[in-house]
């Protein structure tokens, strides 16, 4: 019998078999005795008892998550920038709330420290007077706003949303790496994280009472809707936009959170006021969660480089309109020489010390510390002064403030940020977490970054966070950038686990929430996005139907094919690509409208476009002239007409789906008219009108309609005057009128706009005439009346 139990336990434990901790580490799973910490122990025994083969399906279960919910990270190269899959470990980090609960006391504690300083900072600045910490360093700081000074947020609070670095010594201990204060990221992808790895283990989830995250964002919504000026003002997250790396996390929290999405360009401030373009006018924004750095919100006051911001959104600040979530200049807090000074400041501001340390660091030119800089040079690069003169070592017995490191781990990037203040940091080896590498756990060093939000009961801290693993044992970035991985933090709890959600009270009375705003950038990328969709589907169309005409000759300067050829020059097409170049750069220009529109944007929408891209790129190399170009065509055709189906089938009809559902049409109607007016002509080629009747996709509904042999009457009639027909060019004028009617400020009084008129005169004058009457000069200013209408929207809505 023990004989047996001793073999159920080691076939349990085979996956932490040869799991061992580094050396000199403290490790997540083992505490310092070499036993597994209570918060991990089932997890332990549920992951022991699955096969190989079930972790493996389990794993890939979370990545199709993320691949299906387009969770992606921006990697910088120094040939550019690039899309990377978000890199996921899935095996989760665990704590208890033994351990999180004095965590969150001392990031609490921290988190007031840290708001009063800022209001010192920007205020009486006492700190400096009293000697506390000194004016060099907050005055060389390009993060300390000189114009913010004197002004206090309308909420009284300069931090709203804050987080924290944390890392556990060898000791056990945690420890602050850092502040993050400026836009601090992450809290998106911490919840698709939660998401993928409850995927992952599903059946663990609950059964471990594991906190959940929706209350906290719910309560913080709730305070940030608090914090507006009037009930008609708007809340929104602005973005740099999509190069940044945290582009996803803004988008999916804003569609989590139902706010608006927008970047410096969709504002603009009008006597004092931040004002939103969209579709129906100027609307009010009273609150703005940035997720910029600060120096570029303005560039009329702070950088006057900067193409991301809003010029006068200081002076809305400043008049007390606008709250800014969290205020700018706060990012002068995460400059690492603070955290030299802040163990004093919190004994003298909160009368007591940190609850949790920061990683010891020293100020290079604190006259205190000067001895302790010398005896640890071995940790920091000396170089020289930012004078004209090399930096001697009688400079630091001096006490100069030009004290800075320039040697083979000078780090610009922090010197640009910081000025001329390097600060010395112990190392601090970090505790390791299990990680699956090639179907085994190994030991890699993690850090934990913590979330607190201000709600109206004071700051609340998430109960979980995202830890940062290190791509091997040693090290010692954290970084996605460099190779590095996230995890989900667990915290277990006991049997009463809060089970809030981000859905309101039961008990509350129902009422319709009414469509939110669109910005007008928002429409102008709606719009663009209906119009590369269906330039590329046309082009489609067209290269299957030269392909086809190859296989029937040999003769390729024969008329007709000349023709389309010169028709698919001007999409920028080469015929002699399979896959042409030009189709790619039409699903990358659809693409790149609907990235800047991910918050307005369904998933699967997004998904199917990409696998579009995708399919044809992987095609491109490979696919022939011929019979296969044209078969490729086919498979990109069903893909892409699945892509508009999903689309339109899923949108809610308000106004993005309008501008979206236009940009289709008109530029339907405009392919549709060129190829009428060049290969339904009377002086086109033999063949032309059959492969006019094969672009607009209308083989079928000929046939059906007209027994003879194509003649011109019957294809204009069908592709141009047939109401009944989709893919007509009455059709589809029919249906802009009907679209534009649904927009705002087309009809005033019974006064129509510019255009609204451009729309009933072009739908009228196509209406009255006959499948005879239609004249090629005819159809070719119907294309021109598209383009005109085209230019009315901009002009309208987009501007």
């Amino acid at each position: 019998m023990v004989a047996e139990r001793r073999g159920a336990r080691k076939q349990r434990n085979q996956h932490f078999a040869d799991y061992r901790p580094i050396d000199g580490a403290a490790d997540e799973l083992f505490d310092k005795k070499g036993g597994i910490r209570p918060a991990w122990k089932k997890f332990v025994d549920h992951f022991s008892q699955l096969s190989e083969e079930e972790i493996v399906r389990r794993f890939a279960r979370g990545d199709q998550h993320l691949r299906d919910a387009g969770v992606f990270f921006r990697q910088y190269q120094p040939g550019g920038s690039a899309e990377r899959a978000w890199p996921l470990s899935h095996v989760p980090v665990i704590l208890d709330d033994a351990e999180w609960e004095p965590l969150s006391e001392g990031l609490i504690q921290r988190a007031e420290l840290l708001e009063a300083v800022a209001a010192d900072l920007y205020g009486p600045q006492k700190l400096v007077k009293e000697g506390f910490l000194p004016a060099s360093l907050i005055a060389a700081s390009q993060e300390w706003l000189r114009p913010l000074v004197g002004v206090t947020p309308p909420s009284g609070y300069f931090i709203h949303f804050i987080a924290f670095d944390l890392g556990r010594g060898p000791d056990g201990s945690w420890w602050v790496l850092s502040d993050r204060t400026q836009a601090p990221s992450g809290v998106g992808f911490a919840l698709e994280n939660r998401i993928a790895t409850t995927r992952v283990f599903p059946d663990k989830f609950g059964r471990d009472h594991v906190h959940r995250l929706a209350g906290f964002f719910r309560r913080f919504r709730e305070a940030l809707f608090a914090l507006r000026e009037d009930s008609d003002s708007r809340l929104a997250i602005l973005t740099p936009g999509l190069l940044n790396d945290s582009y996803f996390e803004h988008a999916y929290i804003a569609r989590y959170l139902g706010f608006m999405l927008l970047e410096g360009e969709d504002l603009t401030v009008q006597n004092g006021r931040v004002m939103v373009r969209t579709v129906e006018g100027l609307s009010p924004v009273s609150v703005l969660w940035r997720r910029l750095d600060a120096a570029f919100a303005d560039p009329l006051e702070l950088n006057d480089a900067s193409r991301l911001g809003t010029p006068g959104l200081v002076s809305a600040v400043r008049s007390g309109s606008l709250s800014m979530v969290n205020a700018l200049g706060t990012g002068v807090l995460e400059a690492r020489a603070l955290l030299a000074f802040l163990p004093r400041i919190a004994k003298h501001v909160l009368g007591e010390p940190l609850a949790i340390p920061n990683v010891a660091t020293w100020w290079c030119g604190q006259d205190a510390e000067r001895a302790h800089v010398r005896q640890n040079a071995q940790r920091m690069v000396i170089g020289r002064a930012l004078s004209t003169r090399p930096l001697f070592e009688a400079d630091l017995n001096m006490g100069r403030d030009t004290y800075f490191g320039e040697g083979p781990d000078f780090d610009r990037a922090r010197f640009d940020r910081e000025g001329p203040f390097l600060v010395g940091q112990e190392a601090v080896k970090l505790s390791t977490t299990p990680v699956m590498v090639d179907g085994k756990l190994v030991p890699r060093p993690m850090s934990v970054r913590i979330f607190l939000a201000r709600t109206k009961d004071g700051w609340e801290v998430m109960r979980g966070g995202y830890a940062r693993i290190g791509e091997s044992a040693n090290a010692s970035a954290l970084s996605l950038q460099q190779g590095g991985s996230v995890a989900d933090v667990w915290i277990k709890g006991g049997d009463n686990i809060d089970g809030d959600t981000m859905m309101p009270s039961s008990s509350d009375p129902f009422l319709r929430a009414e469509p939110g705003i669109l910005p007008s950038r928002a429409a102008d990328n709606l719009y663009w996005l209906g119009r590369y969709v269906e330039r590329a589907e046309f082009i489609m169309r067209l290269v299957r139907a030269y392909n086809l005409r190859l296989l029937e000759t040999d003769v390729l300067d024969a008329p007709l094919m000349t023709l389309l050829t010169h028709h698919l020059e001007g999409f920028g097409v080469d015929t002699e690509e399979g896959v042409p170049q030009g189709l790619i750069d039409a699903l990358e220009a659809a693409i790149g409208s609907a990235g800047r529109v991910r918050d307005r944007f369904a998933i699967d929408g997004w998904m199917a476009l990409n696998d579009l891209k995708k399919t044809a790129l992987e095609m491109q190399p490979r696919v022939q002239l011929g019979d296969d170009a044209a078969g490729a065509m086919g498979v990109l055709l069903r893909k892409i007409t699945g892509f508009s189906g999903l689309v339109h089938e899923n949108m809610y009809r308000v106004h993005g789906w309008r501008f979206l559902s236009l940009g289709q049409d008109l530029e339907r109607v405009i392919c549709t008219a060129e190829v009428l007016g060049r290969f339904a002509d009377p002086k086109s080629p033999d063949g032309g009108l059959d492969l006019a009747v094969e672009a607009g996709d209308s083989i079928m509904a000929h046939r059906q309609r007209f027994s003879l042999t194509t003649n011109r009457a019957t294809v204009i009639d069908l592709l141009a005057m047939d109401a009944r027909n989709p893919r007509s060019m009455l059709y589809l004028l029919n249906e802009v009128k009907e679209l534009v009617e649904g927009l705002p400020g087309t009809n005033v009084n019974g006064q129509l706009s510019p255009l609204a008129r451009a729309v009933l005169r072009a739908q009228a004058d196509l209406a009255v005439e006959t499948a005879t009457s239609l004249k090629t000069s005819r159809l070719l200013q119907c294309r021109d009346w598209m383009m005109d209408i085209s230019n009315h929207l901009t002009q309208t809505y987009m501007r």
